[in-house]
């Protein structure tokens, strides 16, 4: 797959970019090269390799330190919620974006 400049024209429009015409060969260059890499790495056989917890699991064998999934801060949701213009049932109320 790869970008043509059209389609990098529709991205910088919707992402309201403006790019100059040697800022649109550079990017468009770059994605593709992006997109290169992607499909060689699609292309590699993966099927019955497994997979790894760690990438330096693959030469050397690695204990993984992990810690508690424990709170370590108190629960401060009301004093953070006071500056807030609208709050409902501890939710943020904001202006509706997406029609």
């Amino acid at each position: 797959m790869s970008l043509t400049p059209q389609d990098l024209g529709r991205i910088a429009n919707l992402a309201r970019l403006e790019l100059s015409p040697a800022e649109s060969e550079q990017t468009l260059a770059r994605i593709n090269d992006f997109f290169r890499i992607v499909e060689a790495i699609r292309a590699v056989d993966t099927a019955g390799v497994e997979p790894l917890s760690h990438p330096v699991a693959a030469v050397l064998p690695i204990a993984l330190r992990l810690r508690d999934d424990v709170a370590s801060e108190p629960n401060q949701r009301e004093a953070n919620q006071r500056s807030a213009p609208e709050v409902e049932r501890g939710l943020f109320l904001v202006p509706k974006v997406i029609e």
